[in-house]
């Protein structure tokens, strides 16, 4: 017991601390419950009577060196850190830290979601990876339907049935499902499609889809509101177009083209010198698709819309390739200082 004694001074005398947390440790190390000066207390009961008080003794003096070891160790770095403060000068003018600038995704997704809010739409989001029910049965896709192939999807190989999304049209069948009318909300969200990546194309995009149910909505409502969202996001002047067209999900359907911001309407190779470019596609939700969600088709009517982020982005800061959004090239990002 003396020999196990005189070798934890020996010990204790020798350690050293980088830090104030190797301080602790070192304090938990010989001090804690369960510390090496502890255990020698609980072996005290070991000890012949004739020598414990003597051992006694030895016990307590290496617990007093223990502690104050330690509060020397403690003390030291916290004068060093009282002497780096007092030297320090508040006066000193701080490093030139270059300020970071949002995504121009990011920047136009927050002002389509701050115009579709002022008109009463709230935000819904949902899980990037769906099954085929929310993506495209519940839309009214069969399952030989063409627009599946249309959509290039990535289905997971051990299981057809799972595959990344295509739209996120598979939130408003979520919404659906689990809302009663009335519904007035946008979905943003990351979709993704199997696509060869060029300046107008790409495997991952971004969308926000629209949609409106409640009793009484008509293709009016759908037109005054696209109209709204048109002259709040690219001007006054603005002038919208509405095109027939075809989605599985609603009919009837439309194109949506807004005049051309960059010619204003005169013709450039932007709009391919006709005056208008497409922006989104839209429609009255269809009949099946809201008695797929458990929606009373012959009460409520309702219409939807859903667009491409990077098509209004490109547009509104006049970006000719859309790869730009995805390299991370710090002289594209930096042209956004200043924006929100």
């Amino acid at each position: 017991m003396i020999e196990r004694i005189n070798s934890l001074v020996a010990e204790i005398d020798s350690i050293k601390a980088g830090s104030l947390e190797e301080v602790e440790q070192l304090k938990l190390k010989y001090l804690s419950k369960k510390g090496l000066v502890s255990v020698m207390f609980d072996d005290f009961k070991l000890v012949p009577a004739e020598m414990k008080r003597e051992v006694g003794q030895m016990l307590n003096d290496l617990k007093n060196k223990a502690q104050q070891k330690i509060e020397e160790l403690k003390s030291g770095f916290e004068q060093k850190k009282s002497d780096i403060s007092a030297n320090l000068d508040l006066t000193r003018p701080t490093d030139n830290i270059r300020s970071g600038t949002r995504h121009p995704l990011s920047i136009i997704r927050n002002q389509i979601i701050d115009i579709f809010s002022r008109i009463g739409f709230t935000v819904a989001e949902g899980p990037e990876i769906e099954d085929d029910w929310h993506n495209f049965s519940a839309l009214n896709f069969t399952a030989d339907h063409p627009a599946r192939d249309m959509q290039d999807t990535f289905f997971i190989a051990t299981n057809p049935d799972i595959l990344l999304r295509t739209h996120t049209s598979s939130v408003q069948i979520r919404t659906m499902e689990n809302t009663k009318p009335p519904i007035r909300m946008i979905f943003p969200g990351r979709v993704f499609r199997n696509e060869a990546i060029s300046a107008r194309a790409h495997c991952i995009f971004h969308q926000v889809e629209g949609l409106y149910i409640d009793k009484h909505v008509s293709f009016a409502d759908l037109k005054q509101t696209l109209m709204y969202f048109a002259k709040e996001m690219f001007g006054e002047n603005t002038k919208i177009r509405l095109r027939p067209s075809y989605f599985p999900f609603t009919e009837p359907s439309g194109e949506m083209d807004v005049s051309c911001n960059i010619c204003g309407g005169v013709g450039c190779n932007i709009c391919k010198y006709t005056g208008w470019v497409e922006i989104l596609g839209c429609g009255m939700v269809d009949p099946n698709a809201l008695e797929n969600c458990g929606i009373d088709s012959q009460t409520y009517t309702g219409f939807a819309f859903g667009m491409g982020i990077e098509r209004i982005t490109m547009l509104k800061y006049q970006i000719k390739d859309l790869r730009l959004f995805f390299e991370n090239d710090v002289r594209f990002l930096q042209q956004f200082t200043g924006a929100f």
